[in-house]
């Protein structure tokens, strides 16, 4: 895998960890279940949306049948 390869699964994981947070968000505050404290609490807590979690998930997508991809180790 070559870093261009490395930089879309990371941008791919990065999209879908906002899309996570945003509808969690969104059903939170839907749900009426959230406090404007936690919430202000939540927007000033820079929180990493990548983590290695997240890289680990994209790199065994890339690897799966959904994408032919090789090996380059």
């Amino acid at each position: 895998m070559d870093d261009k390869d490395r930089l879309i699964l990371a941008l791919a994981a990065l999209l879908r960890a906002e899309r996570e947070t945003r509808g969690a968000l969104m059903d939170a505050l839907e749900e009426d279940s959230i406090s404007r404290e936690t919430l202000l609490a939540i927007l000033s807590d820079p929180i990493p949306i990548v983590t290695q979690e997240d890289i680990a998930f994209a790199e065994r997508f890339a690897f799966s049948k959904h994408l032919r991809l090789e090996r380059k180790d």
